[in-house]
């Protein structure tokens, strides 16, 4: 993978240094504490027995050959544990009325999808468990089960039959009422009229986090208070919840997320594995550990995704956007998970994206089904939103006959029109869009693979070619707790952050976020040692563990930097404004004539100084104090944004598309990303680059698939095609900066970023190399078969096969004028209409 050759000088101080990771070294030598290399003094293994049906009462467990197996302690229902188990909480309920149902970590007489737990076995090993759980004897009543969202919404089979509904909950933002926009049934009736109307049907499909390190949970009772060890992204907010739902005082539970390997959403749960090993150890008063195999882990760890796009916008003839309707379905699974229906409830404030839209609508209507959980996967919502909207402009490009960027740039904010506020009522502080555009083409070589593309079309080149187009925002961090309390959401948006002053000069971070591979021991490190002018070597962040860092809300939604740095920012300050005293009475200045630059105090005018490390020593002996001042430098600070960050940027994409075959090669790969102030580039370009190929994996090979019966049949990774480094190409990266004002650092979020845009680019540009034939969309993934089985209903619909855009517009308004346009709710669907004034 590449980066451009024209990257800017290293800069003078710790921000914006390309500095190597502290963390790599023992993460890629393996010299590390992973939750399933500890081991304790007597430490009992944990199997799961889970439940091959996706929906049946359990009518009774046999377990005793499995009590009498080789070194089994125990075996334990979910009726032993009914009492003492806890239970998985869901944090954000969007509507008042949501219907939830009762989330137990092990199923005690019924289950809602298949892998859910029914019973769990103790023994001395792993092995023994594992063996001894195949013992287990459940007789289960087998029930129908509901597996379609389309299908759920009619009521006919009941994922939850206790519940009478599979409808969980409907959530609306409409800019009339909301008093940010106009009426979008208005715009589009006006748009029938005299402009331009597209509808289209896109489908989101299932996705698994497919994390590396597979979840772990290791629990210790034996001493004063109970210890989880777990590889988790939120180990605050699991202790929280394991008090709150087990009766355990707060102050009794200790968690620790060790070093965790890969998250994206999928470690964001309090999972039942880490309840019943809780309840487990507990009963037993022994330390037990448990660790999911590859297979359970793609079964039962929640998904992500999961919707159905019913998308109508609204242009007038010219290609000026009037009106945008947005209106989900979203498959939960069989419980609302933690973040739940929240997740796409998120999009409601990014399907407008970077346009002027007069007027919006956007409803979901989130469902239940007998399938595993869904719940926040990388970019959590936003994703989403944005590969509806980023389709829907190239739809609107394809009607007008003009390039997808020209449409684009019509319609989205100017740079000098910022701070703006959209349809959706966000208040974007600052951005781009035209200076990341101009970069990401130059890069791209836009107009010689235009070129390239009108040559291969008049040729008929079996192989053709084409581009995709993803021009996005994200908001980044939720924020801020108040807005999240009138929301519902059962957390606030703030961070901690504490600073320690040791009296050697060197320094202590502890931070309240918990990172799993995105390098904050670093870029806090670059952050402090730039603040208060220490060596980089001389800082040690500590995170993860409930016990050091006693206050935070973890790591998720790309907020980490944003807010959990800009806590680090103001403990610095904190830690300067402690020294100020102190440094004044020792140089014998007053504090108005003292400067700190550089790690040190200075009186102007003079030669007199004092170092931050001098200063630390001196404030440990407190030999020499000014009256009324504490020994120690120590400060602690917590940040709640006033807003989210909005990062944006121009992805553009290469495809090539065997038309004989199907097979779809990419062929270059630019990203601009405004990120505002980087704290790392190296660390910017590795989140780049792992995003990328995750949004790639979703427009091009992965994709859950369950069976009539409810079985995952994507269970493993010879189903389920999770990309190689092998599979993608070298991108070319490169970024502008337009830095944020809600923090101040500038920083914007860059985690999800890559995940967000990239999905659209791809499906965009194969798309765009099949618009000719007559191929309007490609349900994903686009694989071969698919692609193949687009481009042969194509040109059956059109065996002449059109050979630009302006004739594929003009056929399109044919197609209305003669009524044939309609709603189809196939996978892939989509109808388009123009009305006779855009023909002019």
């Amino acid at each position: 993978m590449t980066i451009t050759e024209d990257r800017p000088a290293e800069a003078a101080g710790e921000i914006g240094k390309a500095r190597r990771r502290k963390e790599d070294q023992r993460l890629i030598t393996g010299r590390t504490r992973w939750t399933d290399n500890i081991t304790l003094p007597g430490m009992l293994h944990i199997a799961m027995v889970r439940s091959p049906f996706a929906h049946a009462n359990v009518k009774s467990i046999d377990v005793e050959e499995a009590k009498a197996a080789r070194n089994v302690v125990a075996v334990l229902t979910g009726k032993d544990l009914a009492d003492t188990q806890g239970a998985n909480a869901n944090a954000w309920p969007i509507t008042p009325d949501q219907v939830t149902p009762d989330h137990l970590p092990m199923a005690v007489d019924r289950i809602a999808c298949a892998g859910e737990i029914v019973a769990c076995v103790v023994a001395r090993s792993a092995a023994e468990a594992r063996d001894a759980a195949e013992l287990v004897d459940v007789d289960y009543e087998e029930l129908p089960a509901v597996l379609d969202m389309k299908e759920a919404i009619k009521d006919e089979v009941l994922a939850h039959p206790h519940l009478k509904t599979n409808k969980s909950a409907f959530w609306q933002l409409d800019s009339k009422e909301a008093g940010t926009g106009g009426d979008v049934d208005e715009a589009i009736a006006k748009a029938r009229e005299g402009g331009i109307v597209i509808e289209r049907e896109y489908r989101q499909q299932r996705l698994i986090p497919a994390f590396m390190e597979p979840r772990s949970v290791v629990v210790d009772p034996t001493g004063e208070q109970i210890t989880m060890w777990t590889a988790t992204q939120i180990p605050h907010i699991l202790r929280f919840l394991l008090a709150a739902t087990t009766g355990v005082a707060e102050s009794k539970i200790r968690v620790i997320a060790p070093d965790v390997g890969g998250g994206f959403g999928g470690k964001l749960q309090t999972t039942p594995e880490e309840f019943i090993a809780f309840a487990v150890a507990r009963r037993l008063a022994k330390p037990v550990k448990y660790t999911e195999t590859r297979s359970e882990s793609l079964v039962s760890g929640h998904h992500g995704r999961d919707q159905w796009q019913k998308l109508t916008l609204s242009a007038e003839k010219d290609g000026t956007v009037t009106g945008f309707k947005v209106e989900l379905l979203a498959d939960l699974g069989a419980y609302v998970a933690i973040m739940g229906g929240g997740v796409p409830v998120l999009g409601a404030w990014m399907f407008n994206s970077i346009y002027k839209f007069p007027a919006y609508r956007f409803n979901v209507q989130t469902i239940l089904t007998n399938k595993t959980w869904v719940d926040a996967y990388r970019g959590a919502g936003r994703p989403e939103a944005t590969f509806g909207i980023e389709r829907m402009m190239d739809e609107l490009a394809a009607e007008l006959g003009v390039d997808p960027l020209e449409v684009r740039e019509k319609n989205w904010i100017k740079h000098d029109e910022f701070p703006f506020t959209t349809v959706a009522g966000m208040t974007y502080d600052s951005g781009n869009y035209e200076a990341a555009t101009a970069k990401a083409k130059e890069l791209f070589g836009y107009d010689e693979l235009r070129a390239e593309q009108q040559r291969r079309r008049e040729s008929n080149d079996p192989v053709q070619l084409g581009i995709g187009v993803s021009t996005f925002t994200e908001m980044c961090g939720l924020a801020p707790s108040r807005i999240l309390g009138q929301l519902s959401y059962g957390a606030g948006g703030w961070e901690a952050a504490s600073i320690r002053m040791l009296p050697t000069g060197k320094v202590e971070v502890v931070t309240g976020t918990s990172p799993h591979g995105q390098g904050h021991e670093t870029a806090w490190s670059q952050i402090v040692a730039d603040k208060l002018g220490v060596p980089f070597e001389d800082v040690e962040v500590l995170h993860g563990d409930t016990q050091i860092a006693h206050k935070g809300l973890d790591t998720y939604g790309s907020r980490s930097l944003v807010v959990g740095g800009e806590a680090v920012v103001r403990a610095a300050n904190k830690v300067i404004e402690r020294a100020k005293p102190i440094a004044a009475h020792l140089l014998e200045a007053s504090v108005d004539d003292l400067e700190f630059k550089e790690g040190r105090f200075g009186v102007r005018g003079t030669d007199k100084g004092i170092s931050m490390g001098e200063l630390a020593l001196a404030s440990f002996a407190a030999h020499n104090l000014p009256d009324g001042v504490e020994p120690g430098l120590d400060a602690d600070a917590t940040f709640d944004p006033d807003n989210f960050s909005f990062p944006h940027g121009t992805h553009l994409c290469a495809v090539e598309v065997d038309t004989e075959t199907g097979a779809t090669t990419m062929r270059k790969y630019v990203c601009v990303d405004d990120i505002g102030t980087i704290i790392n580039p190296l660390i910017v370009e590795g989140q780049v680059h792992g995003g990328l190929v995750q949004g790639i994996a979703q427009a091009l090979w992965e994709g859950a698939e369950y069976d009539e019966q409810g079985t995952l049949v994507t269970g493993s990774f010879v189903d389920y095609t999770l990309p190689t480094a092998a599979d993608t190409i070298s991108f070319v990266t490169d970024h502008t900066t337009s830095p944020s004002t809600y923090n101040s650092l500038g920083a914007k979020g860059v985690g999800e970023a890559g995940t967000i845009a990239s999905t659209p680019a791809v499906v965009n540009a194969v798309v765009d190399a099949l618009r000719p034939l007559g191929v309007e969309d490609v349900a994903m993934p686009c694989t071969p078969e698919r692609v193949w089985k687009a481009i042969n209903a194509g040109r059956a619909v059109n065996p002449e096969g059109e050979r630009d855009a302006q004739a594929h517009f003009d056929q399109g308004t044919a197609n209305q004028d003669a009524g044939t346009s309609g709603t189809d709710a196939s996978p892939g669907s989509s109808t388009s209409s123009a009305s006779e004034g855009s023909q002019s």
